[in-house]
Order: C-alpha cells, then structure tokens, then sequence
C-alpha cells in the first residue's frame, strides 16, 4: 500500500500542488541539503542517531542550516553562541512550539503548559502552577511520597542484583515516576505486578508513542487521510479516550 502511495498517488498528488507552490514568494533560508519535491528531506532524515545526522549536516553546511520535512521548514542551530540567541536573547520570538497532531490531542488542543502556545493563557497557567502545584510547601508535602517509591526501587534492585537477574534501569525509572504520580495525584499505589499497574504504564508508553508518531497531516496536510488508513488517527483517539 505504502509503494502504490509513494510511486502512483504521489505524482498524480504533485500535479496538483506544485501550481501552487509555484505562486509563493520566494523567503532566504540558511542552506540545506537539497530534497526532493513535496518531501523535502524527510527521506534522508534519520529518526535514530539524529544527533549525529545533524552533527554531520553542520560540518557540511555551517552552525545554521535548514531542512524540508514535508511542507515544513525546519532551522537547525548548532552552535552555543546561536542556542543561546534562540533560547535566551530571543526567547519570545521561538518558545511557541508547533502544532502537531499527537500533542495536541493528548494535550486537550494545547490547554497545558507543555503544548500551549506562548500567550495570556500560558502565562495566568503558569503562575497558578507556580504557586499552588510547583512550590516549596507542596514539594515538601510530598517528600515522603519520593522517599518511599525511592526506597522501594532501591531495595528490588538490591533483591535483584543479590539473584543476578538482569536489571532494566528504564524499566525502573518508568515505574518509579508513574507510581509517584499515581499517589500525588490520586493517592493510589499499584503494585508492580498488578493488572492496574501494567495497564497504567501500558497507557503512558502507549501516550509517548503517540506523542513522537509520524502523522502525515502534520506534514502534508491535505495526505490526513493516509493517517485514518493505516489507523493511527484511531489508534490517537483510543489512547485519548483510555488515558481519560
């Protein structure tokens, strides 16, 4: 399905975009590698090692260079002198995050602090956040909380090491920061074991995936319905509807 897409419904898909893109104006980009029509780069992009794929792409085209993923334009700095103008002296200007499918839905259209887009609405949620979720008293309340889920990874690593069994630190992390929010937020602690347990971190790993997914609508708007083909729009909107 996925090679009738890419090698028949693409071009016929081409025909009628590329008049468009044609009326456009024409915008100065840093350089890039050079990508094919409608995908840009998105082939040549490497979702594993990205870091060392971006390294690479500065020693051939500078501290600043530019990528097409789809219909999107993507800047790359890689440098400490321009991080620090992007994410320090120019802040306002870039702190806006894109929209993009999975994160919204997950984050009810970007009505949390992560997603939201830099405005008004941000900022009255991040000083209610500031003053009654993230400060010295309610930190200190929970402390207890940290302590015991910390204690009790300490020792079944502990149990684990003395039976020689093979420890998985992920593994362990996950469930330690998915046990404390559990008792913080709902005042719940599920075993490790437990059918509730292993549903809980099915549901968040389920989330996380779909939170770094692919979906074309991100990237080729009007290809949204590939998503619903393969199912992942539904797959979204089951993890959406479990996660409430």
């Amino acid at each position: 399905m996925m090679l009738f897409l890419l090698f028949v419904a693409l071009p016929i898909i081409l025909i009628f975009l590329l008049p468009k893109a044609k009326k456009g104006g024409k915008t100065t980009l840093p350089p890039g590698p050079i990508g094919l029509p409608l995908i840009g780069n998105l082939h040549q992009y490497d979702t594993l090692t990205t870091h060392l794929y971006f390294w690479k792409l500065s020693k051939k085209y500078g501290k600043i260079f530019s990528l097409k993923l789809g219909s999107e334009t993507v800047i790359v700095v890689s440098s400490s002198k321009l991080a620090k103008e992007v994410l320090k002296t120019q802040d306002l200007v870039y702190c806006t995050k894109p929209s993009i499918l999975g994160q919204q839905k997950l984050s009810y259209n970007g009505r949390d602090i992560t997603f939201a887009p830099y405005n008004d609405y941000w900022r009255e949620m991040r000083k209610i956040c500031v003053l009654h979720l993230f400060s010295i008293k309610k930190v200190q309340l929970y402390k207890p909380i940290r302590e015991d889920e910390v204690a009790r990874m300490i020792k079944k690593i502990s149990q684990q090491t003395a039976s020689s069994q093979v420890t998985n630190l992920s593994n362990i992390m996950i469930s330690l920061t998915t046990t404390i929010i559990c008792r913080v937020a709902f005042g719940v602690r599920f075993d490790d074991e437990t059918h509730e347990q292993k549903r809980f971190d099915h549901l968040l790993a389920e989330a996380q995936a779909m939170l770094a997914s692919f979906f074309w609508s991100d990237f080729f708007p009007s290809l949204s319905w590939i998503d619903k083909l393969t199912g992942l729009t539904d797959r979204l909107e089951r993890n959406f509807k479990d996660l409430d």
